[in-house]
């Protein structure tokens, strides 16, 4: 097992978990962690000895998910972060593990979206003394951090990714 593409694959979760953190306690998700991703995506492909119309694949995949992403955006259901997000998690899952990720994306989402309607109602008064950002969290009318159900939702389609299949069968 060759540990320098070991660690490149190695990006995709670590980041992902970094965005979903710091949408949690920010409603944030910063540039940079799209752009590292965006951009350590190339060598991991090389790495793993995608062809380059399977890596053409991955970054036409990537764009229709940024476009999607806008107009999610425009229509103020989800953040500038989310998107980028998304559309960079999809050019690491290409057309195999996108499927994957929108479905566990959106069943996270809901669970999520459900344990935060309820912690709203039920847990706020008794975090009052709590940290900054889960006061803000569990405001009654904030926003829901989506950047959580785009992690899990990596998370899990990760290893459906055509990355994955291809490093684990040739290892």
């Amino acid at each position: 097992m060759d540990t320098v593409t070991l660690l490149m694959l190695s990006l995709l979760p670590c980041l992902v978990i970094a965005a979903g953190l710091r949408d949690l306690t920010t409603m944030t998700i910063p540039n940079w962690i799209s752009g590292l991703l965006i951009l350590g995506f190339f060598p991991a492909a090389f790495l793993v000895g995608l062809s380059p119309m399977t890596v053409a694949v991955h970054v036409g995949v990537a764009a229709a998910a940024l476009v999607v992403g806008m107009a999610l955006f425009a229509a103020r259901l989800i953040g500038g972060g989310d998107a980028k997000l998304m559309a960079a998690s999809c050019l690491w899952l290409g057309l195999a593990g996108s499927g994957a990720f929108l479905l566990w994306t959106g069943v996270a989402g809901g669970v999520f979206s459900l344990v935060l309607i309820f912690a709203r109602r039920w847990w706020a008064p008794y975090v009052m003394a709590g940290p900054g950002w889960l006061n803000h969290l569990l405001q009654p009318k904030g926003d829901i951090p989506y950047g959580v159900a785009i992690a899990i939702g990596v998370l899990l389609a990760f290893p459906s990714s055509t990355l994955f299949t291809v490093f684990t069968q040739a290892a």
